[in-house]
């Protein structure tokens, strides 16, 4: 079963805010507003804060999916590692009366918070109107289907279903990703070619159908 939704990091990076706060880790996206909201003016808010729109793996250790830990050296005691700060569901260094572990999952294994996977490699294209000229480059995530990074165009051609998609004159199927339909992702040539990737990245072209499709 394929997943809902890809996201790029830019993506994610644009929700670096108290009202609209997302993080990614160990290769999921998060939405965390509403553990901002739950919590608001609490200190340990503050390394999440610190690190809206930001992936923040390094926090876990991808085996255990659980926050890292360590000896500490006053106690001898395995503890959680969090250089930041100690944050939300992490329990204090020592034993106090004022805390409680009643809340059930700590907010990095709740699944309600999850809003999609992040993507492990994102490429640009290019997307030609042929109709009217228009050219529009596009970062999409490699994993997605033609379907998808078409949900994707939809911002700049609210008719974009109305169209045919073509790479080199063959017709694209949109069930598949750009790999699978043969439109390989260069940007490591352009990388060690020092080739600019706006003017030579990978076009697809879009050919009119006398329809007035919208979505």
């Amino acid at each position: 079963m394929r997943p809902t939704k890809y996201f790029t990091p830019t993506e994610v990076s644009l929700h670096n805010t108290l009202g609209d706060l997302w993080v990614s880790y160990l290769g999921k996206v998060y939405d965390l507003t509403p553990l901002v909201n739950e919590f608001k003016g609490d200190v340990l808010l503050k390394p999440i804060i610190e690190c809206a729109g930001k992936d923040i793996s390094h926090w876990f250790d991808p085996k255990t999916k659980d926050i890292l830990t360590h000896i500490d050296p006053l106690s001898g005691c395995v503890k959680y590692y969090t250089p930041r700060g100690r944050f939300v569901h992490v329990p204090p260094p020592c034993p106090r009366t004022d805390w409680t572990n009643d809340f059930g999952r700590p907010w990095w294994r709740d699944t309600q918070y999850e809003v999609g996977l992040l993507s492990v490699k994102t490429r640009w294209i290019r997307i030609i109107n042929t109709l009217t000229s228009q050219e529009q480059g596009l970062e999409v995530c490699s994993e997605e289907t033609l379907n998808e990074i078409l949900q994707r165009y939809l911002r700049y051609n609210s008719h974009a279903a109305s169209y045919t998609w073509k790479h080199n004159c063959v017709n694209l199927d949109m069930s598949k990703t750009l790999e699978e339909n043969g439109i390989p992702d260069e940007d490591e040539d352009f990388y060690n070619t020092r080739m600019d990737r706006d003017l030579f990245s990978q076009s697809i072209c879009l050919y009119f159908n006398d329809d007035l499709t919208e979505l």
